[in-house]
């Protein structure tokens, strides 16, 4: 797909062509064995081309007009956390991807091991190397800033992928997580039209996905019968999400919680334990965000009642890291597709999940 990404006349490297151009800081580096096995649509590939969750205009503005063996430049990828499935595919996947297809574009990654001055501390490390771009998913929107802004002053062009940063970039990637909060709160509405009581488990406090799922989830839900009981952050962690989810088993009785809302998967998964281990699964639906491989084959199994398919950008930021080191134009903001994945359709989904 997208074959007209780059042009007819520039080459394809094959993965098995990858030269080893990847370097890890010493300090805070990411472990490529912390991800879990990839499905289909996660492995690098054997073209240069975006994810299929990257939609048509999504490809047009990812156009790459460079013979991909010109690109000779160093990328910083400074990620919040890779202590988690979508941080933990993304370092791995984003250095193997450019080693399979710009063989010269160095690629230093670190992980922020979730602590904003940790994360700013790295950003200002690869600023001190020379980096030509830096893609950074934020531990905090705000906390990242200043960083983001040294590397800006220092000449350096800013990808922010996954999350946005409270300042000026070059473009920010990903899908729209106000979105996908409303597409889980129209769900819920859809699947409980005479109302229905809901507790929230929320992300990272400060992290821009955190602030827009729910935002978005309230807009959806305003004006219907649908209302947040209770809500409380368990940081995107699936420990953290059992623990919470327990915690409201207790505070509410049989009867009192209709639907969970979840910030992503990971936290449905520890909510799904906590209400299977308490024996009311048949009263409490759970709804999520991410689209993971795990998670549909819960929504399969009747399990999960909708996630939401947030994608990863692993191979968008690689193309628009390149683009940039080109001095290619590039729009600010870069959509990936979401789409509601429940009961009615996850079988299309099915070996092919958003993450």
């Amino acid at each position: 797909m997208m074959h007209a990404l780059i042009n007819t006349g520039a080459r394809r490297f094959a993965v098995a062509a990858a030269i080893g151009s990847v370097a890890l800081l010493s300090a805070g580096c990411t472990s490529t064995g912390s991800a879990e096995p990839t499905s289909a649509n996660e492995a690098v590939g054997d073209e240069l081309a975006p994810s299929i969750y990257c939609g048509e205009e999504c490809q047009a503005q990812l156009a790459l007009d460079v013979d991909p063996a010109s690109i000779d430049c160093s990328v910083g990828v400074s990620w919040s956390s890779a202590s988690f499935p979508y941080g933990a595919k993304s370092t791995q996947q984003i250095p193997e991807f450019a080693e399979a297809f710009f063989p010269g574009m160095q690629v230093t990654v670190s992980d922020g091991q979730g602590d904003a001055t940790t994360q700013s501390g790295q950003v200002d490390d690869m600023i001190a190397q020379g980096i030509d771009v830096l893609i950074v998913s934020p531990q905090d929107a705000a906390a990242l800033a200043g960083a983001v802004d040294r590397a800006t002053d220092a000449g350096i062009k800013v990808i922010a992928a996954d999350r946005a940063v409270d300042t000026t970039v070059s473009t920010y990637i990903g899908s729209d997580n106000v979105e996908a909060g409303q597409v889980s709160g129209e769900a819920i509405v859809a699947d409980f039209p005479d109302g229905a009581k809901v507790v929230e488990l929320a992300g990272s406090l400060g992290a821009s996905p955190t602030i827009d799922r729910g935002d978005g989830f309230r807009s959806a839900i305003e004006g219907t019968g649908v209302e947040i009981i209770a809500t409380q952050t368990a940081n995107y962690d699936r420990a953290e999400g059992l623990k919470v989810m327990e915690d409201f088993l207790q505070r509410f009785g049989s009867g009192e919680i209709d639907a969970v809302y979840s910030h992503n998967d990971q936290m449905s998964f520890g909510a799904i334990q906590a209400i299977k281990e308490a024996g009311r699964e048949g009263e409490i639906k759970v709804y999520g965000i991410d689209g993971e491989s795990g998670a549909l084959d819960l929504v399969k199994a009747g399990e999960y009642a909708a996630t939401v398919g947030y994608p990863l950008v692993v191979k968008e930021s690689v193309i628009a890291a390149a683009k940039l080191c080109a001095d290619e134009p590039i729009d600010e903001r870069i959509v990936l597709d979401s789409t509601l994945i429940n009961a009615d359709n996850v079988d299309e989904y099915m070996g092919r999940a958003p993450q």
